[in-house]
């Protein structure tokens, strides 16, 4: 499926939220489907969002202990 610019620009901000946001976020846009956005992150995709909320943990814990 290809996306247009600004349908791949609106994937690309789900894609950076948590799950739990990214569904509330998506029933809120769209409250009569539920996108199930499990099947859509590749390994990649999951490999970026923990390493980026890793280093969001870090950053606060860091700025917590100034």
């Amino acid at each position: 499926m290809q996306l247009d610019p600004r349908e791949a620009s609106l994937v690309e901000v789900f894609r950076r939220l948590p799950p739990d946001a990214a569904a509330k976020l998506s029933a809120t846009l769209s409250p009569h489907h539920r996108i199930d956005w499990s099947d859509s992150w590749t390994d990649e995709d999951l490999q970026d969002f923990r390493a980026a909320s890793l280093r969001r943990l870090e950053t606060e814990e860091s700025e917590e202990s100034h």
